[in-house]
């Protein structure tokens, strides 16, 4: 309805104010910008030559003014000088710091660690150390009970005092004989006197029976007598003969002697020896760890009661094989522990192994069969170290990184 009253009120004349404008005109705003006037016919000539003229002086302008190469000709050369003072301070650098040393993380220290074992058994009775224990060269570790092994020496030397009783008793025996066989050899004399005096006088009473002169009695008794006196003579010979003998054997019985001696000897070495393995000791300085030995405990002879690491050690860093191709005994080697990262100590390379780690493993590889993959390998390098730090702990496995300069 309200539409229909505006309709007719616009159509019709009357009922609209002379001064009021239409609806359509009067709620119509234009946004159109209003155009001025065009200037007069001088005016406008002037203005379309004023941009025409700045335009040619700025373009002569900027023909005549000088390139930055010829307004600032020290810059660059300040800047190619530059250029190539870091060129050769970079070259230099990649010489001296870079180039010239081989640095792997593949290194550990590593040490001859053995396990500590008496070597005959016993019960522990005495423990002097403790786990990772620092210990030098002959101290105390173990104690194994020492009686058992005593008396074994006691004994071994009652032996060695019975065999020189036995030599002893073999040697009189000996110097007894000979005086035996002295007898016989006077017995052997004193027949032989006797036969001839009995040859003389057989022969005596033989002419002067054969004369008439004797009795054929007294020839047949002088004859008798002869020939007693040859038994008695052939009797001492055998005398001599036999207590010569008989030295013979004494002097067997006497090396009998002198070999139990010298067994009763070893037996009381051995004795000594095995009473002072009763006492474990170090063999040189090092450290003691995995202790698993108590006192009350009874140990076999070569059972491990603990671990020993000794105080030398070394690095083992395996390098690959194309980094080793400068790499000699004696160059320096500036190393570096995980451990203990503030820590740079010094070293220099021991060897070189001559073989890559693979080829002394348990089970090498064997190329020659299958699919062939090329892997670099690692070559393991000793590097021996001037001096380990006293304060802090480094053992065997610890890892290293060492950088050794090659040139």
């Amino acid at each position: 309805m309200l539409d229909d009253q505006r309709q007719a009120t616009a159509l019709d004349p009357q009922t609209r104010p002379d001064d009021r404008e239409a609806p359509d005109r009067r709620d119509i705003i234009d946004l159109k910008p209003q155009e001025k006037d065009p200037p007069a016919g001088d005016e406008a000539d002037e203005s379309k030559a004023e941009p025409d003229q700045d335009a040619s002086s700025e373009g002569e302008d900027d023909e005549n003014r000088p390139g930055i190469l010829k307004r600032h000709p020290w810059w660059f050369v300040l800047g190619g000088i530059a250029i190539v003072l870091l060129g050769i301070a970079g070259f230099f650098y990649w010489q001296i710091y870079l180039h010239p040393y081989e640095s792997t993380d593949d290194a550990f220290v590593d040490a001859r660690q053995f396990s500590i074992a008496p070597k005959v058994s016993g019960y522990v009775v005495a423990l002097s150390v403790t786990d990772n224990q620092h210990v030098d060269t002959g101290a105390t570790l173990f104690q194994i009970d020492r009686r058992d092994y005593q008396v074994a020496l006691e004994q071994a030397q009652a032996q060695i005092a019975s065999a020189k009783a036995s030599i002893q008793n073999v040697d009189a025996q000996v110097e007894a004989q000979k005086a035996q066989i002295d007898v016989a050899k006077a017995q052997v004399t004193q027949n032989q006197a006797a036969l001839d005096f009995a040859k003389a006088d057989a022969a005596r009473y033989k002419d002067l029976a054969s004369r008439g002169a004797g009795t054929v009695q007294q020839s047949q008794s002088s004859t008798s007598t002869l020939e007693q006196r040859q038994a008695a003579l052939t009797s001492a010979n055998a005398s001599v003969v036999q207590a010569q003998k008989q030295i013979g054997s004494l002097q067997a019985q006497r090396a009998s002697a002198e070999a139990s001696l010298a067994n009763a000897d070893a037996q009381a070495a051995q004795a000594v020896l095995n009473l002072g393995y009763t006492t474990v000791t170090a063999a040189q300085p090092g450290r003691v760890v995995q202790l698993t030995g108590a006192v009350g405990q009874y140990a076999q002879a070569g059972q491990s009661l603990a671990m020993f690491v000794p105080d030398e050690k070394w690095v083992v860093a395996n390098y690959k094989e194309t980094q080793i191709t400068d790499m000699r005994p004696g160059q320096s080697v500036r190393i570096e522990i995980d451990a203990y990262p503030d820590r740079k100590i010094n070293g220099k390379v021991a060897s070189v192994q001559p073989g890559s780690g693979t080829a002394f493993s348990l089970l090498p590889a064997q190329n020659a069969t299958g699919n062939y993959v090329k892997v670099v390998q690692r070559v393991p390098v000793k590097i021996v170290v001037d001096e380990w730090p006293q304060d802090v702990s480094i053992g065997p496995g610890m890892s290293i990184v060492p950088t050794v300069r090659v040139r």
